[in-house]
């Protein structure tokens, strides 16, 4: 697989399941995973355990419909950058969001080493308050 498919698979599957396991196969075990400083989720979380239980257990549960809309993807050597929009509800306020984002991914042999969201963090938090 190229490094456009394997990014491309972790968020064009059938169901976030089927997303979910595709990121799973293809991130190195020491992964890095970093979400913007302002965002509700901010730091860098290392390996498959931590990431998901800091970001993506807390996006299943606090938020209704909560995704990510790639929009253009842009191909570098090893990096792929991906332009898109969050949206989602927050459980409890029922404020809804749209959040412009880039997501860059750091691929090395068939693997994910690194990724880094760049956020505007302020629609997201406005929605939960």
């Amino acid at each position: 697989m190229t490094n456009l498919e394997i990014v491309k698979s972790t968020y064009e599957g059938e169901t976030s399941e089927e997303n979910g396991k595709n990121l799973q196969a293809h991130l190195a075990p020491n992964a890095e995973w970093t979400e913007a400083a302002g965002f509700p989720y901010a730091g860098t979380y290392v390996g498959i355990e931590e990431i998901s239980k800091n970001v993506f257990q807390r996006l299943a549960t606090e938020w209704i419909d909560y995704k990510f809309t790639p929009e253009n993807y842009i191909v570098g050597d090893n990096r792929v950058a991906v332009v898109g929009t969050y949206t989602g509800i927050y459980k409890i306020t029922l404020k809804p969001f749209a959040a412009r984002v880039v997501h860059v991914w750091d691929l090395n042999d068939e693997k994910i080493v690194r990724f880094e969201q760049f956020v505007d963090s302020k629609t997201v938090v406005d929605a939960m308050i």
